[in-house]
């Protein structure tokens, strides 16, 4: 598939990442046609190294889904489509019955057999050790020498309730380069009435201080080990900012505030043309978000919304993105016959994402990395992926920057 490296081709790199929770809920048809597209995607884009970082595996009733979950592991690293990855490594956090622990993670990396010098860091042993063969771990991964797992801390949880949101580091050497990679999870938004209630919303605030944890430098960049460039992607739960985003959509309505009888709490919002028979433009609930014209959302990619994204402006000067050309992520239709279509549930917007710290940028956009071969873009545009679409980046790097180093590794210093 990749072929033998040479100086000139590079590295393949192919960075994916997915929210599979619908796949277990109906894993006979979503499960098959995402496998179809994702392969489809290796095939196009011929990684060396493929990595791959899964959230909310197993669904919502990780112990109903288990046996799913194996077949789903099983085809990945046994299908024909990726024969040609000889070595592979899989983590999944399966301990479902500790609240303080499971985060229903799941990292599979990919090595392709033309890949010869490739080495995973021991976090244990505080060295970069040969990877061979194919081996998966699903026990407690808190113990597991070649990773760093992390559930955020109760208090950052809304109302300090347990829910699966943390994240998984392991550590990487191609060659004389190397860096870490860390798959992460972050919170959602409860309700689209709170989140409509001011600008930014308290979700959007609990969001950031948990990616503030995750970047904190004791953490991320500790004195434990060599600093190095890092990618982090996962599903941010990052949404338009919601009052601003529904102003905008609905600016020449009127809204109408419905009450629940019982509690005299706000139990709904309707905006209606203030002509135009009234009709309604937006319904709003808790967990409605109703808009008249879903087209928004998709025309030119819905990038005319992207002024509204505004979680990652916080993290500038720490965390990077390239620029996004490919529609909101979440939350489509989990109906096999509605691939490009939209659950008004919540407002659209791009929750999965691929971000990188300044020097993983510099390794990405490396001089000699020909503009077409970098891609940023999602998967499985034209048919259900479940709730959320796949998003991935793809890039090179070029080998010989350096001479191999156990300790060093020349073109990922961070400056």
């Amino acid at each position: 598939m990749a072929g033998k490296l040479t100086a000139a081709q590079g590295t393949g790199i192919l960075l994916v990442t997915a929210n599979v929770g619908s796949l277990f809920e109906d894993p006979e048809n979503l499960q098959k046609t995402w496998l179809r597209e994702f392969y489809q995607t290796v095939q196009s884009q011929k990684p060396h190294f493929l990595a791959v970082h899964c959230q909310e595996v197993g669904g919502k009733n990780y112990e109903a889904s288990m046996s799913h979950v194996d077949s789903f592991v099983k085809e990945l690293l046994s299908s024909d489509a990726m024969k040609e990855y000889s070595r592979a490594r899989v983590y999944l956090d399966e301990n479902y019955k500790s609240q303080e622990h499971f985060t229903a993670l799941g990292s599979f990396y990919f090595i392709h057999e033309s890949l010869k010098n490739i080495q995973q860091f021991d976090f244990k042993a505080k060295k970069f050790r040969k990877v061979v063969g194919k081996e998966t771990c699903s026990e407690t991964l808190e113990s597991t020498p070649s990773l760093e797992k992390e559930k955020f801390p109760q208090d950052y949880f809304p109302e300090s309730k347990w829910s699966r949101k943390g994240f998984i580091r392991t550590r990487w050497a191609l060659a004389d380069c190397a860096f870490d990679l860390v798959n992460i999870h972050l919170f959602h938004d409860a309700s689209n009435l709170v989140a409509w209630e001011k600008s930014p919303s308290v979700y959007s605030g609990t969001r950031q201080k948990a990616l503030d944890y995750n970047q904190d430098p004791s953490l991320i960049t500790d004195q434990r080990y060599e600093k190095l460039p890092y990618f982090v992607f996962g599903d941010f739960n990052f949404r338009l900012d919601s009052k601003q985003v529904i102003e905008s959509l609905c600016s020449t309505a009127t809204m109408q505030t419905v009450r629940a009888a019982d509690t005299n709490e706000v139990d709904k919002l309707i905006f209606r043309e203030s002509d135009n028979d009234r009709k309604v433009v937006l319904q709003l609930e808790k967990k409605l978000f109703n808009y008249v014209n879903q087209d928004v959302f998709r025309e030119n990619n819905g990038t005319s919304l992207l002024e509204f994204d505004k979680e990652l402006s916080v993290f500038k000067d720490r965390l990077h993105e390239l620029e996004i050309s490919f529609p909101p992520s979440y939350p489509y239709s989990e109906d096999c016959s509605q691939g490009k279509e939209y659950m008004n549930t919540r407002c659209p917007a791009w929750c999965d994402r691929i971000l990188m710290s300044a020097s993983a940028r510099d390794l990405v956009l490396k001089p000699e990395n020909e503009e077409k071969s970098i891609v940023y873009d999602n998967i499985g545009p034209n048919v259900c992926m479940g709730d959320h679409k796949p998003v991935f980046l793809s890039f090179r790097i070029t080998t010989g920057a350096g001479k191999p180093n156990a300790n060093k590794h020349k073109c990922c210093v961070v400056q």
